[in-house]
C-alpha cells in the first residue's frame, strides 16, 4: 500500500488513528508498535503518545495487525474481540515443545496411515466450541511471568483449558507431510495448539510451520500497510496533522 492509496486524506495521530499493518516475519507485535511510536514521536517532535495493537501475532507469523494511536487506543479491546482468519501450514509426523518452529523437533511419528478420509474426519472434530489448552510457549502470564519464560527454564506449569470457537477449518492443500489450512476462529484461539491437537487426533503428531493472519473482523490484510511504506509515510507525507500545542 502506498501513500496515494490511503483511503483517508489525513492522519492525526494524537487525536487518534487506526492503522492496518502487515507484520513482517521475526518481528514481535510489540516491535511493530515501538517502531511506529518512535517514528510518530520523531515526526511530531513530541515526547509521549499512546500506541497499541489489537491481538498479538507470534514472531514467526506474518499478517494483519490493527494499530491504534491516541484516544483510539480505547477501541483496541473491541477490535481484539473480533473473529480472525488465518492461513498456514502444519507439518505432520513431528512435534516440538513450542508447537511451532521456534523450538526443535522433539519426537517423530510415522504418517503412512494418514488418508484423506482420516484427515477430513479429524478436521470436523475441531469445528464449533472447544476447550483448548494454550501452548507452554505463550505470553499468558502465570504468577506475573509469561509462560514462555518458565518454559525456557524447563519449568512445567499447569495451564487451564480455555473456551474458543472455530467457525471454519478447511484443509486447502494436502501434500504430506505438509497440510495447508484456512481457519476462522474466535478471540483467544491458538493456531499452534490447533496444529498440535490435530496431530494428536490423527495419531502422528504435528506442529505449525507457517502462519499468516489475513483478516480481523472486516479488516483485511490486503488493505494493510507494508511496515517500511508506513514508516516512510509517517516521516515524509504532508498529510500528517501537526502536533497539538499544549
Amino acid at each position: 500500500m502506498n501513500a496515494e492509496d490511503i483511503p483517508l486524506p489525513r492522519y492525526n495521530f494524537q487525536t487518534g488513528a487506526t492503522l492496518l499493518v502487515d507484520k513482517p516475519k521475526t518481528w514481535t507485535s510489540f516491535d511493530v508498535v515501538n517502531k511506529i511510536r518512535y517514528r510518530i514521536k520523531h515526526r511530531l517532535g513530541i515526547k509521549k503518545i499512546k500506541v497499541g495493537h489489537a491481538g498479538t501475532l507470534d514472531p514467526m507469523a506474518t499478517g494483519l495487525l490493527i494499530i491504534c494511536t491516541g484516544a483510539l487506543t480505547r477501541k483496541l479491546s473491541e477490535f481484539q474481540g473480533l473473529p480472525k482468519i488465518y492461513t498456514g501450514t502444519f507439518k505432520m509426523g513431528a512435534t516440538t515443545p513450542s508447537f511451532d518452529t521456534e523450538t526443535p523437533v522433539d519426537e517423530t511419528f510415522p504418517i503412512d496411515h494418514l488418508t484423506t478420509d482420516l484427515l477430513e474426519d479429524a478436521r470436523k472434530k475441531f469445528l464449533g466450541h472447544l476447550e483448548q489448552l494454550p501452548p507452554m510457549f505463550s505470553a499468558i502470564k502465570v504468577d506475573g511471568q509469561p509462560l514462555y519464560k518458565k518454559a525456557r527454564k524447563g519449568q512445567v506449569v499447569e495451564v487451564k483449558a480455555r473456551p474458543v470457537e472455530i467457525f471454519n477449518f478447511d484443509l486447502t492443500r494436502i501434500e504430506l507431510p505438509e497440510i495447508d489450512f484456512l481457519v476462522k476462529c474466535s478471540k483467544g484461539t491458538y493456531i499452534r495448539s490447533l496444529a498440535h491437537d490435530f496431530g494428536k487426533a490423527v495419531n502422528c503428531g504435528a506442529h505449525l510451520t507457517a502462519l499468516r493472519r489475513t483478516a480481523i473482523g472486516p479488516f483485511l490484510v490486503q488493505n494493510a500497510w507494508n511496515l517500511d511504506d508506513l514508516v516512510d509515510y509517517i516521516e515524509n507525507s504532508p498529510n500528517i496533522a501537526e502536533p497539538v500545542k499544549v
